[in-house]
């Protein structure tokens, strides 16, 4: 389970930008080529933020796909599977780029006061 590595890297990360304010939200991009599973990913983050101040976000993943060039026919398209074939011509012969970035998008920091089950904070995003 590749997403355990890639979810201690991100809290590391995420803690660095959080300067030991906690963390009650964060929008992470994951390209396609990673083949993460949302599920996986979700349990690997929870088990790298344990004992952190990030053990409590709320994570959305957000999969950006990669394009997909077909060798055969030309024709070009987005995907998100890792076994993308052409979707013109069926053709398995394709040149394949992008979808392998992995950004910390956004975080949305705890505030005092906010109620239980309640998403308020300060936003920061990445550039």
């Amino acid at each position: 389970m590749h997403e355990i590595g890639m979810c201690e890297g991100l809290v590391e990360l995420i803690e660095q930008q959080a300067g030991g304010r906690a963390v009650a939200a964060a929008r992470v991009r994951v390209g396609a080529r990673h083949a993460v599973v949302d599920e996986a990913f979700g349990q690997a983050f929870t088990l790298a933020a344990a004992g952190t101040t990030v053990q409590d976000a709320v994570v959305e993943l957000v999969i950006t796909p990669m394009t997909v060039g077909c060798r055969n026919c030309g024709e070009r398209s987005e995907s998100v599977d890792t076994l993308a074939v052409c979707p013109g011509c069926g053709d398995d012969c394709v040149d394949i780029s992008g979808g392998d970035e992995l950004v910390l998008e956004s975080l949305t920091f705890a505030t005092s006061g906010a109620s239980d089950g309640e998403v308020s904070g300060v936003p920061w995003h990445s550039r």
